[in-house]
């Protein structure tokens, strides 16, 4: 027998399955989330569901927000279930589920509701998971990108903005006009420094606007850097299958993720926050040293092992690392050339961690697959794996393990595997990337060009020589002699 989720069968539910701890209708919000995915549902709702459970912190409950299409899509997939979300941990020795209550409401999908939700003095945390492309970066200056189309046309039409931070500009400054203390924006993006790139686009766009308004948020507004952490897989047939057939429970919008989570978080929030750290959260001076542990190791790990296992034929990451190559390629570029970039952390074992990664990625219940790590390669590789290039040139350092990564991400570009199968090249600068790859790979000529993609890469020598030579070994051997002849050294 199974049940439709929603909270008239939370009492009727069997004891296998975790519920709330408290009563919902106690909960009043504090916290806006923009960007309502799985990852949030999996990560920061379940602390606050956990926190709530101990009889702690009922004044910050979420209400959910986005301004996109499929924001729209999650809030009314939620809305017959009371915001309620299943959420199942794959553990191998057992899978279990808690029904996670922290989210109490979902404002409508339209920029003025949400600047008017916004601006209630209860909201003292506005909180974000907008995806790495979301912050209008620019490529080649790592500057805000005030030209960017959807920005010049808020900045043309501020009192009625369609992005993310039109709005929350426009909140702030309604805030400060009716003497409301500013909230405190907490991005929870993948994103090196992802506090300073959302004060970056915060106050780049109130400058474009306003120089008292973009010297006031500047003052007045915090942004904490955080480090997050919790693989959790996009939701179709099989997971609602699994928690329908597992459980009994009819959701349309199951989140199935690894049991291990992480938060690192600066302590800077001038009005107020949850008590996080009694369940878990990990409150630092500079969250700076973990952020660059897990986006090198983990975040560029993922990179590392996403595109030949692709052209190799790989679909789910379990099956890749079970692969000798891939799993050995994996170990040896990390422990060679990653590893070596990090900073000591006092009471961290980089290798500990690098074995933990390897046993996450190994997980056969995750079902995480290497199309979803090759997604979005052109916002992924700047941010995971470019850095790491740079700073062992800076040092002088060999990147023959990087180069090489480099050289297989523009092979998948090419759009084929090894065994002809067309791959599907899903990224906003496809054309782009296509056009790198083809004449990178056009046997018939010896030249070609770095895209700007790459930034100052582009332009680096040395970078050059290695990606080449990279590029020439898989167009002469194939992907397969490629990675034992890099792992023969």
């Amino acid at each position: 027998m199974t049940q439709k989720l929603d909270k008239t069968v939370l009492n009727s539910l069997p004891d296998t399955i975790s519920r709330p701890a408290y009563d919902r209708a106690d909960l009043s919000p504090g916290i806006v989330h923009i960007g309502v995915g799985n990852f949030h549902r999996a990560h920061q709702a379940i602390y606050l569901d956990r926190l709530f459970s101990l009889g702690e912190g009922h004044d910050w409950a979420i209400v959910g927000a986005g301004l996109k299409p499929y924001d729209a899509a999650m809030r009314e997939r939620l809305k017959p279930q009371d915001w309620l979300t299943t959420v199942v941990e794959l553990d191998p020795k057992g899978l279990s589920a808690r029904i996670c209550g922290s989210m109490i409401d979902f404002v409508d999908v339209d920029p003025a509701a949400l600047i008017r939700r916004l601006v209630e003095p209860g909201i003292r945390i506005v909180s974000m998971t907008i995806t790495e492309g979301g912050y209008y970066v620019d490529a080649n200056t790592g500057g805000f990108d005030s030209g960017h189309p959807e920005i010049q046309a808020d900045l043309e039409n501020p009192d009625h903005p369609r992005t993310v931070f039109g709005v929350l500009v426009a909140a702030l400054m309604k805030r400060r006009a009716a003497g409301v203390a500013p909230f405190t924006v907490m991005s929870c993006d993948n994103l090196p420094e992802n506090g300073h790139m959302a004060k970056q686009a915060v106050v780049g766009f109130a400058r474009a606007l306003s120089a008292d308004a973009a010297d006031w948020i500047a003052e007045h507004v915090a942004f904490p850097n955080g480090m997050v952490d919790c693989i959790t897989p996009a939701t179709g047939d099989r997971e609602r299958n699994l928690v329908r057939d597992t459980f009994g429970i009819e959701d349309a919008a199951p989140v199935v993720c690894e049991p291990f989570r992480q938060w690192v978080l600066e302590d800077n929030f001038p009005t107020g926050r949850p008590a996080l750290e009694k369940v878990g959260v990990e409150f630092v001076r500079d969250v700076a040293p973990y952020e660059l542990m897990k986006l090198r190791i983990l975040n560029g790990g993922h990179a590392a092992i996403a595109y030949p296992s692709a052209l190799l034929g790989h679909y789910f990451v379990h099956d890749a690392m079970a692969d000798p190559l891939i799993r050995d390629f994996l170990r040896k570029l990390e422990e060679d050339e990653i590893l070596p970039t990090v900073p000591e952390i006092p009471g961290v074992s980089f290798d500990d961690y690098l074995t933990t990664i390897t046993e996450r990625f190994s997980n056969p219940a995750v079902g995480d697959t290497i199309p979803r790590l090759c997604l979005d390669g052109s916002n992924r590789q700047p941010k995971f794996i470019l850095p790491t290039i740079q700073d062992r040139l800076d040092r002088g350092l060999p990147i023959k393990g990087l180069a090489l990564e480099t050289a297989l991400w523009c092979r998948y570009c090419l759009g084929t595997d090894e065994a002809g199968n067309a791959i599907r090249l899903e990224d906003d600068n496809a054309g782009k990337l296509s056009a790198w790859a083809a004449s990178v790979y056009d046997t018939s000529s010896g030249e070609f060009e770095m895209p700007d993609l790459l930034g100052n890469l582009a332009c680096e020598p040395a970078f050059f020589q290695a990606f080449r030579e990279a590029a020439r070994t898989i167009a002469t051997l194939g992907v397969t002699e490629t990675l034992k002849a890099y792992l023969k050294g």
